[in-house]
């Protein structure tokens, strides 16, 4: 049986693409999540009016990999202490958030914050918010599966293929 986690970390093509190299991981949708409008559309949370933020979420297989270790590879896949933003992505929707599932995925989030807070593993605070998530929504078809669909696309040479290769290096799957 599969279990749900969601998490954001800036552009979804580039978490998406990164944690579709995870053992462990069935399946990764990217959407929107953490705001007010129902039904938002990519355009209007570019514009930054629904409050959601891009966030991907990951169907895996917790017989194989732990939800600690998803988060391991969350913060192994962007920097968590950048406020609304990762690289050049700017704006509300690139914001660094972990929307749990249940209390036990909120408790383990929170608690995995605060041992890279002790650790001092950062020169900066996490800046990343801790939250139930309400309702995930499925972003537009032409987002699902970009990086493997556009590989020549110059945001994904210099942004996505990176991040794939670190978790390709760290996490590699065996068959790969």
């Amino acid at each position: 049986m599969t279990e749900l986690a969601t998490f954001g970390g800036g552009c979804f093509w580039c978490t998406e693409a990164a944690f579709k190299e995870v053992p462990g991981v069935e399946s990764v949708t990217s959407g929107y999540a953490g705001g007010h409008a129902e039904d938002p559309t990519y355009e209007a949370v570019c514009n930054e009016t629904t409050g959601h933020a891009e966030v991907i979420q990951v169907e895996y297989d917790p017989d194989e990999i732990t939800y600690p270790e998803l988060l391991e590879v969350f913060f192994t896949v962007h920097d968590p202490t950048q406020l609304n933003r990762q690289g050049p992505d700017t704006g509300t929707q690139y914001r660094s958030i972990i929307l749990a599932h249940d209390d036990e995925q909120l408790e383990t989030a929170n608690e995995f914050i605060q041992e890279l807070e002790n650790e001092d593993l950062y020169d900066d605070e996490i800046v990343t918010e801790v939250e139930a998530l309400e309702t995930f929504y499925e972003a537009e078809e032409y987002h699902q599966d970009y990086f493997e669909k556009n590989p020549n696309d110059a945001y994904c040479s210099f942004h996505a293929a990176p991040k794939v290769e670190k978790v390709r290096e760290k996490f590699a799957k065996s068959d790969a």
